[in-house]
């Protein structure tokens, strides 16, 4: 089955003239086939001639089988072809083509010719197609992606999110001149912009450039290195000649100097100039690139917290998987809006994107939106020996193509992995090094999910992340005032970050016994445990500045095809919000009183509507000052304070058999919701679990 280029694509490329690069949306009409190619020749000659598909990218065959079902999904070879034909007058340019995510080994034919393999289902990638493609005719693009797990690919199991198969990312055609900006630089932009000495009143900006010349000559070509601010207006120029000679990929540098830069202040005030690198030869655009450029500094200092600009600014943290219900990984720019948006909203200053590479999109939206992020690879889970390599490949990928963002501000190693601990120590130093090669302007974290400091793993990287779960997976929940505060006193001038915390909750499952822990081997989540655990954990980090950024684990529910808990087959419903993005929990509106400066006035525990005692609690979050609570419209007595200033307790309350209707006011804010109380039933309660020894992942 052969497919031809939608029109308008034809009338892009026919349009691509002799000024700098097109990239052209190559997403549309694929033809799609699950499965293996059978070995039986007349089998395998039926595989390729029925059965086939039409699919428009992003597309992923995982989006049901992955999420609703435990350990029975496909996991295999899937099938995408694609034929367009190239127009002459393209015959003296350069055509790559650059994928943004395959899950998760690549292999690309073109015009049954190899052109290569890529491994790593969350990076980008390119081939150069000129030297296969044929000029003025038809030609087919083959690609074979491979979502098993295997050992020598990072992450190298299903077990703690699934690999999604497919093209999941959109796919792109770059048409360049003969003399370029480099495209085959793992995929980066070329461009590769330093800062230094950044402060109010002056900024050094180093802007290095990669070419390629696909001529057999020396050529003499003009390099212009211009920043804009974010109004157009031109600021610094430089230009200089370069001679770009045939063999190889070379380097050029321009350094220039901003006075009383606009300084990108997070949230507050994101601003960001642009970088624009134009090559002429003879006058005539060969190409250009734009960059983003926020001028900021970061420094972390011990025991004392993250710094903006010598400024210290709050780390309020949450953490992202990429999936949505029903579409997986395969997402378009809106789904990536929707998620953004609600970090925003919930007040969250750092997002830890986790635990592989995301969107090139999204890491372009924080810039603009203010939001300082911690990127990594996925690096997780479990260690085979095999994965040293691809390990490093990712992470270079990761640091070139995102080199550019402002927002990030740490690049992650990885996340909960351990034994063999020789092996993993000396890999976890060489990642560190290697970022340091690449980005010696940027922080490295490695995750343990130990709380150990002086764990074999720990301090290979410049920061150390923790994952605990008190009152979840290990102890009690009182018992994370302990840990942090032995740590502070056993290791002051170590640089801590809170990596993951939360519990899971299920909003079928509601109770009002609650004890200081949780049985999560059973199959009962209520929110209500969530909800304690989150106000505690909160309470305590928020008093102790030695936990320089803490990120609760997750925004939203997502797709675990491994597991099998809480009532939820393939689902982790750590999230402040349900996985189909409808329902916000009570730790969502948590956070929002604590983080947002947006007025919040909210009673918890709404979904828990058939009580059964007479005499409750009712917490209320709000961050307009004391609320008044009406049980029934009477007003009743002023409510203690809980562990933070915007946390609100009504002890004491007695509910009428029946309906009872409960109402808080602050100012002009008011939030109601409806209990009943005399049901003979009992909800459940939440069963305990005596576990003392450490969270350590899975």
């Amino acid at each position: 089955m052969k497919v031809l280029v939608t029109s308008l694509i034809l009338v892009f490329l026919l349009q691509t003239g002799a000024t700098a690069r097109e990239i052209i949306p190559f997403n549309k009409n694929w033809s799609f086939k699950k499965g293996a190619i059978p070995t039986d020749p007349v089998k395998s000659q039926n595989f390729w001639t029925n059965g086939w598909e039409t699919v428009e990218l992003p597309h992923t065959w995982n989006a049901k089988d992955m999420q609703v079902n435990y350990n029975k999904f496909y996991a295999g070879d899937g099938f995408y072809r694609k034929t367009f034909t190239v127009p002459d007058s393209l015959k003296n340019k350069r055509i790559y083509i650059r994928f943004e995510g395959v899950g998760q080994v690549t292999d690309l034919y073109v015009n049954n010719i190899y052109a290569g393999n890529h491994k790593g289902g969350y990076s980008a990638f390119t081939f150069d197609l000129t030297p296969m493609l044929k000029s003025g005719q038809e030609n087919e693009i083959l690609v074979k992606a491979n979502n098993a797990a295997r050992p020598d690919v990072i992450p190298v199991n299903h077990s703690l999110f699934g690999i999604y198969g497919g093209i999941y990312r959109p796919v792109s055609l770059i048409i360049t001149e003969d003399a370029h900006i480099a495209v085959e630089d793992y995929a980066s932009p070329g461009v590769y912009i330093t800062q230094h000495h950044v402060s109010a009143q002056k900024a050094d900006i180093g802007i290095k450039v990669k070419l390629r010349n696909h001529r057999s000559i020396n050529r003499q070509i003009e390099i212009e290195t211009a920043i804009y601010n974010r109004e157009g207006q031109l600021q610094r120029r430089n230009v200089q000649t370069h001679t770009l000679f045939p063999q190889g990929m070379q380097t050029s540098q321009t350094q220039l100097s901003l006075s009383r830069p606009h300084l990108w202040q997070g949230r507050k005030d994101p601003y960001l100039y642009k970088v624009v690198v134009s090559l002429r030869e003879n006058g005539r655009l060969l190409d250009r690139q734009v960059q983003p450029l926020g001028i900021r500094k970061y420094e972390i200092i011990a025991g004392k917290g993250f710094f903006l600009n010598g400024q210290k600014y709050p780390m309020y943290g949450v953490c992202r998987h990429q999936d949505w219900w029903e579409l997986g990984s395969a997402l378009h720019n809106e789904q990536h809006d929707f998620d953004l948006a609600t970090i925003m909203d919930i007040g969250a200053t750092t997002v830890r994107f986790a635990h592989y590479q995301q969107s090139d999109y999204i890491y372009s939206k924080c810039d603009s939106l203010g939001l300082i992020i911690w990127a990594e690879i996925p690096f997780v889970n479990a260690v085979t020996t095999q994965e040293k390599e691809n390990a490093k490949e990712q992470l270079r990928e990761l640091i070139r193509q995102s080199f550019n963002h402002p927002s990030i501000y740490v690049w992650g190693l990885h996340n909960e992995v351990y034994s063999p601990e020789n092996y993993t120590v000396n890999l976890t130093r060489e990642l560190h090094d290697l970022a340091k090669t690449e980005d010696p302007g940027r922080y490295t974290a490695s995750v343990n999910g130990y709380g150990r400091m002086e764990h074999p793993v720990n301090l290979q990287a410049d920061i150390q992340g923790m994952n605990r779960y008190f009152g979840w997976y290990e102890k009690k929940i009182q018992d994370m005032i302990p840990w942090v505060e032995g740590l502070e006193q056993n290791y002051p001038e170590c640089k801590l970050m809170l990596t993951e915390y939360g519990a899971d909750a299920n909003l079928a499952h509601q109770t009002e016994y609650l004890g200081e822990s949780l049985n999560w081997t059973k199959e009962f989540y209520p929110e209500t445990f969530q909800t304690k655990t989150l106000e505690y954990h909160w309470g305590v980090i928020s008093k102790h500045p030695y936990i320089i950024a803490s990120y609760v684990w997750n925004t939203f529910d997502f797709a675990v095809p491994m597991w099998k808990r809480g009532g939820v087959p393939a689902r982790n419903m750590k999230g402040l919000v349900t996985f189909d993005r409808k329902i916000k929990k009570d730790g969502y509106f948590w956070y929002k009183a604590n983080w947002s400066e947006d007025p919040v006035l909210y009673i918890t525990q709404r979904r828990l509507k058939q009580r059964e005692k007479q005499e409750t609690v009712v917490t209320v979050y709000s961050n307009r000052g004391i609320p008044h609570l009406y049980l029934n419209g009477q007003e009743l007595p002023a409510p203690k304070k809980g562990y933070t200033d915007v946390h609100y307790i009504f002890e004491g309350v007695l509910l009428q058999k029946g309906i009872n209707h409960l109402k808080a006011t602050v100012g002009d804010l008011s939030d109601s919701i409806e209990w009943v109380f005399g049901q003979e039933r009992k909800a459940g309660e939440a069963e305990t679990l005596n576990n003392n020894a450490e969270h350590h992942g899975f």
